[in-house]
């Protein structure tokens, strides 16, 4: 049986068993802060197993795709993977142990002719009643073996979740396999003979979770509302053994793929090693083009640091094979290829994931060699690698620390690394900002107020009634605070939005209700620290106390025209994932009363006709006036249904869901800012720029409502003008615009072409003016050259007309000075070099430069200088000759 036909078999076998038949989840554990990666097929369903939301069946069967971080130095061996996929059956609060064992039986036997004789159980060592179980469903006593939590114990996925007791069945090879120990039993760490490898007689199949307990992140464990069922078997290694193969990587999986990586790489020489660091490309690619499929993108935290040290180990071990070209992309066309019909996210993806693929390899490709070299030098001279010595490899070069330790290990040394976390950190705290550290006295004086939380009134009302509960100035608490001064105003409630979610906070007015009429304007809100709304005031009139009964104002044209912009942001996410594809996920935002800023995933610039679809798209939903629908659910069971919560990981239990539909969804997102009732209200959107932020990232700028009204206005205004002024109309502009253009480029060209003829006439007379030290003729001298390039055509000119000469050029550009230096090919081979010579002369004119052995150029900061700089030329080339 082939892998897909072994992964249909099984999910049949359990659809007709009752089973509902589910799709892989992503590799992001959406809606679960507690994992980096899904990591089993139960992740998903971790709600349901918690009682926490109802299953669509009492019985769930998938093939989930999976990732673990644990096994990556371990890669490249018979046995370990990152990326694997999970063949699973669940039960919730349905049947439990007995019918778990006997379905694990059954399946094996019916479907894969894998026999009772074949196989062993392994039981946690409080469970008694599953050793019964087994003897029960057929597999004798004998085979039946006790081990601990490391081996037997599921649990929890993630900081907290459910958990339990687990068994696991063992495929035996038989006697002839492994160790060859008559005591040889499951989970056996004996070295086979002759060889560095551990027992592999038996290999863990399946194993069955029996979910009793809830573990919390407190470390209690409380049983759970049903007992529920969690199994899972590796499809990679059922199919190592279903098609009677050493391992994993002659399965059909993978040998299409190592094959391939062999070809490309043209290694012939197949000894472990070689095989080795051919298994690694392979799985790591492989790994790598899912993950990004799923909107993993590279850098350096959380999962984008995991895709950036798999991609980089892949280069290495590329590198191990004597190929140093990029390799990762060609590997993942063929993986797409192989698997896109299971997963379609792949061919749905595919330009992405290449594009992130081939950037990542070309950044770290450029650093290699020489990262390489000074780790080299590093094992060369020392034992043990230090700390420091393996935070710059990463700091400077990009090695992750876990290769630097695989190299060093590979050549029998030692790495320190206890060091490498403090100083990882000590970076970090050097790049936050100062003004972070300054608002810490402050931080504990919000703690000192004996409030929990400002109740947000802003939903349903843009006035509303409160109490002043606490004013600060200065960094001070005070009683009372009077006209002209500033301060912050805490209320026992507000209507005031807080700055969150990338929407800037609300201002507005707030007024006394006594009758002194006092006022005060509101600049800006924000939550000072969790749950505590402060609102930074200025008092125009009057005075305010802690006790005064105010009423609060919010400006309403600026909370409406921010909200047009925050609903526009929605649209467009769900416009970009529908015109770019479902790998757009959004990685920042800043929704303010003129413009929105929206920050997502993806690895080139749009093109402008990808650009002017998104548009299209959004303003045709702002045409439907589709309804924007504002609720409340627990944020898991948001997440079950479809809302999107891509940035950010920090949600509270109840969350807010903004849904923008009419008889059908459009956009689902979880989010707290302000929206409008109803598309129409935006008018119109209009996209104003699009760039990148960095490596599979991009940014785009728009404005609605209002803001586009002008901005429309402003472009018709200046088209109109620009028609006045070229006396041509709208429609012919264009064409009018390029003729001009052409007959401007075509006379600086004419003017160029005048400005060289002058100089190369000008460069003749220097040809008469040689200066000689040695036997070195020396051309130095300031001419009037309008720019930097006719500065260096000049020197390279003159280089050419004479032997063993050094020229040195000078000219005043943009009121800057600007130094070139050219020499002739000769010079070069006896160890002259122009950027030595440009660098001495430019510090004549407090200035700078480099550039290559031939030709090198100069910039500085004092003009009046240049001459004094061109007449210390030959004075500078005779020190040179001293000092060689």
């Amino acid at each position: 049986m082939n892998s897909e036909q072994i992964r249909e078999s099984f999910l049949k076998y359990f659809e007709n068993q009752d089973h509902l038949r589910l799709p892989s989840s992503s590799l992001i554990p959406i809606g679960d802060p507690s994992l980096l990666l899904t990591t089993a097929g139960m992740v998903q369903f971790k709600p349901y197993f918690s009682g926490e939301s109802v299953p669509p069946n009492n019985r769930l069967t998938t093939s989930q795709k999976s990732f673990r971080t644990s096994d990556i130095e371990e890669v490249g061996d018979d046995t370990h993977l990152t990326f694997f996929e999970m063949l699973g059956n669940f039960s919730i609060g349905d049947y439990f142990k007995e019918q778990a064992i006997l379905f694990a039986l059954d399946c094996l036997e019916t479907q894969f002719s894998i026999s009772k004789k074949q196989l062993s159980a392994t039981v946690h060592t409080s469970d008694d009643e599953s050793i019964l179980l087994w003897e029960k469903a057929g597999i004798p006593k004998k085979r039946i073996y006790k081990f601990g939590d490391s081996e037997n114990w599921w649990g929890p996925a993630g900081t907290e979740g459910p958990c339990g007791p687990c068994s696991e069945l063992h495929y035996d090879f038989g006697v002839d396999y492994g160790c060859k120990d008559t005591n040889c039993k499951p989970n056996c760490t004996n070295v086979i003979p002759d060889s560095k490898n551990t027992c592999n007689r038996y290999i863990e199949l399946w194993n069955l979770v029996f979910m009793q307990y809830y573990h919390h992140k407190d470390n209690k464990r409380t049983p759970l509302p049903k007992p529920s069922v969690d199994t899972g078997m590796g499809l990679e290694r059922l199919a190592s053994i279903l098609q009677n193969v050493a391992h994993i990587y002659e399965t059909d999986i993978f040998k299409p793929i190592v094959k391939q990586v062999q070809t490309i790489t043209k290694t012939k020489n197949l000894d472990p090693d070689n095989m080795y660091s051919i298994r690694v490309i392979a799985e790591h690619c492989r790994s790598a083009t899912f993950l990004i499929a799923d909107g993993v993108t590279p850098n350096n935290e959380g999962r984008g640091y995991v895709l950036r040290r798999i991609v980089r180990r892949a280069i290495r071990h590329s590198h191990r094979l004597g190929y140093n070209k990029p390799i990762l992309c060609d590997i993942a066309d063929f993986v797409i290829k192989e698997m896109g019909k299971i997963y379609p996210e792949l061919k749905q993806n595919q330009d992405f994931i290449k594009t992130i693929l081939r950037g990542e390899e070309e950044k770290f490709q450029e650093v290699f060699e020489r990262g390489s070299s000074y780790l080299n030098e590093i094992l060369s001279s020392k034992k043990t690698i230090p700390s420091d010595l393996s935070f710059k490899l990463w700091d400077t070069y990009g090695f992750p620390v876990e290769l630097t330790t695989e190299i060093a290990l590979e050549a029998g040394k030692k790495i320190d690394v206890t060091n490498f976390n403090e100083l990882m950190e000590l970076q970090k705290e050097k790049g936050r900002s100062a003004k972070r550290f300054s608002q810490t006295p402050k931080i504990q004086l919000y703690k000192t107020l004996k409030i929990d939380t400002t109740p947000f009134s802003g939903y349903e009302t843009i006035r509303d009634q409160a109490e002043i509960i606490a004013i600060i100035s200065k960094k001070e608490l005070v009683n009372t605070i009077s006209q002209d001064e500033t301060a912050e105003i805490i209320l026992d409630k507000t209507p005031f939005y807080p700055e969150g979610g990338g929407q800037i906070g609300d201002a507005g007015s707030i007024v006394s209700l006594n009758t002194d009429g006092s006022d005060l304007f509101i600049t800006d809100t924000q939550e000072a620290i969790p749950g505590i709304i402060t609102h930074y005031a200025t008092i125009s009139h009057g005075s305010f106390s802690v006790g005064d009964k105010v009423e609060c104002i919010v400006d309403e044209t600026r909370r409406t025209d921010t909200a047009r912009n925050h609903t526009a942001t929605h649209l467009l996410h769900a416009a970009l994932r529908q015109v770019l594809g479902n790998h757009v996920r959004q990685a920042g935002s800043l929704v303010t009363p003129e413009r929105l800023r929206f920050d997502f995933s993806h690895s080139g610039a749009l093109t402008q006709d990808q650009i002017n679809k998104v548009e299209w798209v959004v303003n045709e939903r702002i045409r439907h006036n589709m309804t924007v629908k504002k609720t409340e659910d627990d944020y898991k069971s948001a997440i079950s249904e479809g809302a999107l919560a891509f940035f950010g990981d920090k949600y509270a239990e109840k969350v807010r869901l903004v849904k923008i539909a009419n008889a059908k969804t459009f956009s689902f997102e979880v989010c707290g800012g302000t929206h409008v009732k109803s598309t129409g209200e935006l008018g119109s959107i209009y996209i104003t720029n699009e760039t990148s932020i960095g490596s599979g990232l991009r940014r785009i700028e728009a404005v609605s409502g209002r803001a586009a009204q002008k901005l429309n206005r402003t472009n018709i205004n200046l088209l109109q003008k620009l028609s006045n002024t070229l006396d041509s109309s709208t429609v012919e502009l264009e064409e009018k615009i390029s003729s001009l253009i052409e007959i401007i480029e075509s006379q600086k060209k004419l003017s160029e072409n005048l400005e060289r003829q002058i100089l190369i006439s000008d460069c003749q007379k220097l040809l008469k003016d040689i200066k000689n030290v040695s036997d070195i003729s020396i051309i130095s001298a300031c001419v009037n050259a309008s720019n930097q390039k006719l500065l260096r055509d000049m020197a390279d000119f003159l280089r050419k007309e004479k032997d063993n000469c050094i020229v040195v050029l000078g000219s005043v550009i943009n009121n800057r000075p600007a130094l070139v230096t050219a020499l002739s090919e000769n010079l070069i081979s006896k160890g002259f070099d122009a950027s030595l010579i440009v660098k001495k002369t430019a510090h004549y004119i407090d200035g700078g430069g480099g550039g290559k052995k031939d030709i090198a150029q100069a910039g500085g900061k004092n003009a009046n200088s240049l001459p004094n700089a061109i007449e210390k030329v030959p004075e500078i080339i005779q020190n040179i000759l001293e000092n060689r």
